[in-house]
């Protein structure tokens, strides 16, 4: 018996929540889709806002943007504080962003920027981010399976809906938890991979479902860290419109496995099956096979493969979010929303050289202008554009954020440099239940620490989980057995519309 515990708070009909959330094996005791829609609608503690997002995008920029350059501008700091770079206004009365994000500004009527979060930890944390974990260290961040990680979140909304699904949903023809564009630190030349989107003790097979671009990069430049280089394209400055996104081995088969031969293949496995129930019935057992469920059902599945080719997009659509990696994953996010699945995560990555992507140490502005800018201005503007054209704004929350901020006062280095800075920095949250024109919290006038509002990315993340109907406070056991919270922290209320 596998039991999710919760708070004893008592709906209608005399049933408490932790009723409806004890789970033998799969599944809610015969509960129907409609009893779990009404349970979770009774059980709302912030009212209307509970469940409202159908899914979440979630885009994490890796190495994370300057707050200042970003969303939270300082013109009447000191030159070293506010750097060469000036502001512009937004659609957003009041609100300023950086000179470089143009497009970004004309939407911002349609999004909350969140402009103090703050924590201890002023390292790549990328667990530490997007998990429940309570704290981190640069051993747990450059070890992704170290035993003390707390489950990421899609991982955990997978989790949890699975418990909760009907037999027809438990295994939807999209995964619920995908990412985007490839396995998380896979392009970190030279480096181990990083932690972050990994499943922990809820086991590997809950882990997100990566992707593999497939395409080729039209622009590039030079990198530089310390005595490395790195010279060729980057998919993140521009890509050759024929590209689009694959799950090796499920959306595409891999050498001469026909389906013929993948049909024997899983009768054989069926035969196989028979003689091991005892191992079934072990939690190595259990993960293994959701493995090989999974895949079997992707392969048979057109909806995945469909979802993944944004070449079936038309051609101003795809422009609109811009040719480049991060406004094509967009695009793919958005697609695989509207195909069923339920968290989609956009990671630009690091890309030929650790120390890329936003951790901008080095040559800052230079990388503002030419490398990062541009592509994220483009993109995020196209999606929420895109989103809100579709009637889709009102039921996708979308979550732009990262580890922390950079440093306010600017190194003198050729192109300048800002190092990691966790007590003051900004997110950008839009969609389903979020308040359409808004700014929460503030930092002081170098941006350096948090004078409004403090949040931390656990009420982030706590956001999140509400807003998808799933209560941040549901607790599960972990992996000694003992009832661990998702995540402690509280719904960001003046966030909401």
């Amino acid at each position: 018996m596998l039991r999710i515990l919760g708070s004893p708070k008592q709906l209608c009909g005399q049933f408490t929540r932790r009723d409806f959330l004890r789970v033998g094996g799969l599944g809610l005791a015969g509960a129907t889709l409609p009893q779990l829609a009404a349970w979770q609608q009774a059980s709302a503690a912030g009212g209307s806002h509970f469940g409202r997002a159908k899914g979440v995008i979630l885009i994490h920029l890796y190495g994370s943007p300057s707050q200042i350059e970003w969303v939270d501008p300082k013109p009447q700091a000191p030159v070293e504080i506010r750097g060469e770079l000036g502001s512009i206004p937004s659609s957003l009365s009041g609100c300023h962003v950086g000179e470089l994000f143009p497009k970004m500004a004309k939407v911002m009527d349609r999004v909350t920027v969140l402009r103090s979060l703050n924590h201890p930890y002023p390292i790549h944390g990328v667990a530490f981010a997007l998990t429940g974990a309570p704290i981190t260290d640069v051993g747990l961040e450059l070890s992704p399976r170290d035993p003390r990680h707390w489950p990421f979140f899609g991982s955990v909304v997978d989790y949890v809906l699975e418990q909760q699904a009907g037999p027809a949903d438990r295994r939807p023809q999209v995964p619920r938890n995908m990412l985007l564009p490839w396995a998380f630190s896979s392009r970190r030349v030279g480096e181990v991979p990083r932690a972050g989107p990994y499943a922990s003790y809820l086991g590997t097979a809950y882990d997100p479902v990566a992707t593999e671009f497939v395409g080729k990069a039209t622009r590039g430049r030079r990198k530089k860290l310390g005595a490395r280089y790195f010279e060729g394209n980057d998919p993140y400055m521009g890509v050759e419109p024929n590209c689009y996104f694959e799950v090796p081995g499920a959306t595409r088969l891999q050498g001469d496995v026909t389906l013929d031969r993948l049909d024997r293949r899983r009768r054989l496995l069926e035969q196989l099956d028979q003689a091991r129930r005892h191992w079934d019935r072990t939690a190595a057992g259990r993960e293994l096979n959701r493995f090989q469920q999974m895949a079997y059902e992707l392969m048979n599945s057109p909806a995945l493969r469909k979802a993944l080719d944004v070449r079936r997009e038309p051609e101003k659509v795809r422009r609109l979010y811009g040719y480049t990696l991060f406004g094509q994953g967009l695009l793919a996010a958005r697609r695989l929303i509207e195909a069923g699945a339920k968290v989609v995560t956009v990671f630009w990555d690091e890309y030929g050289l650790a120390g890329s992507g936003w951790d901008t140490h080095w040559n800052h502005y230079p990388r503002m202008k030419k490398e990062l800018a541009p592509g994220f201005d483009q993109g995020w503007y196209g999606l929420i554009t895109d989103l809100d054209s579709r009637g889709l704004l009102d039921e996708v929350l979308v979550v732009c954020t990262s580890e922390h901020g950079r440093t306010p006062k600017l190194k003198t280095s050729s192109g300048g440099g800002r190092d990691h800075w966790a007590r003051a920095y900004s997110s950008l949250v839009a969609g389903a239940g979020v308040a359409r024109g808004r700014v929460v919290g503030a930092s002081d006038r170098i941006g350096g620490d948090v004078v409004d509002r403090p949040i931390s990315p656990k009420d982030l993340l706590a956001t999140m989980y509400h807003l998808l109907g799933i209560d941040p406070h549901l607790k599960i056991r972990d992996r000694f057995g003992r009832p661990t919270p998702l995540v402690e922290g509280n719904v960001i209320t003046e966030a909401l519309a």
